[in-house]
């Protein structure tokens, strides 16, 4: 690799772990045996490339983040992670929560109560609920 592509990379590592901890670390894990570029395209893209900009700070990202995979309604695995994140740079409980009640108004109840549904597995996980 490139001084350039390793930059993405190592950058992308140090924002995945920032913001995902562990359970960052063990998506990219569980991808190593079965698709390992998908691995490497994840550390440098989103968390490399995306994640890294200086537009948003990771609260406000990880806002968009949590609205976007509640309203797709289909990404539960994801949206525990991201849920987790979210926490993990500050966001507060009932924050995670009023963003998937807005999601509801464009994304529909039944995206909204899936989305809730992970929300409370991980704030019981966590133990802020």
């Amino acid at each position: 690799m490139n001084n350039d592509v390793n930059d993405r990379y190592a950058r992308g590592w140090q924002k995945l772990k920032e913001i995902d901890g562990e359970a960052g670390e063990n998506v990219i894990d569980a991808l190593r045996d079965i698709a390992p570029d998908l691995g490497r395209y994840i550390i440098e893209f989103p968390f490399g490339d995306v994640y890294s900009r200086d537009g948003l700070d990771l609260k406000s990202r990880e806002i968009a983040t949590v609205a976007a995979l509640s309203a797709m309604g289909n990404a539960a695995p994801q949206l525990k992670v991201h849920i987790n994140a979210a926490l993990n740079v500050g966001c507060l409980p009932h924050e995670i929560v009023e963003v998937i009640i807005q999601i509801s108004v464009y994304a529909g109840f039944p995206a909204a109560l899936n989305a809730a549904s992970v929300a409370k597995s991980v704030f019981a996980e966590r133990g802020v609920i």
